[in-house]
């Protein structure tokens, strides 16, 4: 399986990830990584970390690559020098990181590549003019076909967001029940395919405190979410739970009872996921044609540059795409040739039902 990889903010960790993940032979064993970074940028990571070890093969596309080594797809900007200044914000570092996401999305849409793993990125260096987005999941759900989801995933817990980067002030006026409802049925189908759970059970936080106390402290929680709620586990037989109150969920931890649990503000959700599994989270876009991970922190400017980075949520967002890729083939497959439907006799005649008596029988 090929893996793009993306080197991310050129002055953040996200190269230093990349060197530390694939010091370990054993990672070409699961699959074929082709890291998309300028070379020059590279070279200066592996001085700067004492890494010269970690060799790397050039090639002009992914068909050249090569299993059981690093496969190095060359990335420039036109008329952009290239420098590493550890830990510091420049648009410069930001061109080279779309620029490697850009060539990693041409490649998978042409089906060159299996999944995307993207490296850090810093959005205030991201260049506005070609980079008008709140969060790297908006970029992608412009750019993939699909609608995305920012979904945060570990091995205890996954957490979904029914808004992802908005300010406080027009976070309730965005959720909507037309949103709640898309949000709901993109989770529960991400589930299914792309973690192979037959039947997910999903949790809706609320929004206000207490879960709103039954009108008390707002009003979302009985005029939004109750009634989309029974609705859609009704009609769609998905199965739906909530609306609960955000600290008691987590605080007693609930999220162990359910598949995933969708929070309504970034806040929400990714506080409480870091606080309780940090390490081995991973930030996945749900709900595109393309697999797209990448580790659940930022480029951690403060450690640019030291080799003191932990490439753990990294590993992790490597093995989450590999997975979710294989899920995927998996239910596929399975559903690409349903059985048809046979109707049973007293279908064919029109619901009468023939009677016989015991003697006849």
């Amino acid at each position: 399986m090929k893996i793009a990889i993306t080197q991310g903010d050129t002055n953040g960790i996200g190269l230093e990830l990349v060197l530390k993940a694939f010091s370990n032979p054993e990672m070409f064993e699961l699959c074929t990584p082709i890291l998309y970074a300028n070379e020059k940028t590279l070279q200066q990571h592996r001085k700067t970390l004492g890494m010269p070890g970690v060799q790397y093969r050039l090639v002009n596309s992914p068909e050249h690559a090569e299993p059981g080594c690093l496969n190095l797809v060359p990335v420039t900007v036109q008329g952009v020098e290239i420098s590493v200044n550890f830990g510091k914000a420049e648009e410069t570092a930001g061109r080279m990181a779309l620029a490697a996401i850009e060539a990693a999305i041409n490649d998978a849409a042409a089906g060159k590549v299996t999944a995307i793993v993207n490296g850090p990125i810093n959005l205030p260096s991201m260049p506005q003019g070609e980079f008008p987005y709140a969060s790297l999941t908006d970029y992608l759900t412009a750019r993939i076909a699909g609608d995305g989801v920012t979904m945060l995933c570990s091995p205890h817990m996954k957490i979904a967001m029914a808004t992802d980067h908005l300010p406080m002030k027009d976070v309730a006026e965005n959720l909507t029940q037309e949103l709640i409802e898309n949000r709901i049925r993109q989770v529960y189908h991400a589930i299914e395919r792309d973690f192979l759970c037959s039947a997910p059970r999903l949790a809706i936080l609320g929004l206000n405190p207490h879960a709103g106390a039954l009108g008390l402290l707002g009003n979302e929680e009985t005029e939004i979410f109750t009634p989309v709620i029974k609705n859609i586990a009704e009609k769609e037989n998905i199965r739906v739970f909530g609306p609960y109150a955000a600290d008691g969920f987590f605080g007693d931890a609930m999220y162990r009872h359910f598949d995933c649990t969708l929070a309504m503000y970034h806040d929400q959700g990714v506080i409480p996921f870091r606080a309780l599994d940090m390490s081995q989270g991973v930030n996945y876009t749900a709900g595109l044609d393309i697999v797209c991970t990448a580790p659940a922190h930022g480029t951690t400017f403060d450690n640019a540059g030291k080799g003191i980075a932990d490439e753990t949520s990294f590993l992790q967002a490597i093995f989450t795409a590999i997975d979710i890729a294989r899920h995927r083939a998996c239910y596929d497959k399975a559903h690409a040739t349903p059985l048809p439907h046979h109707a049973i006799q007293h279908e064919k005649n029109a619901g009468e039902r023939k009677r016989f008596s015991a003697e006849a029988q």
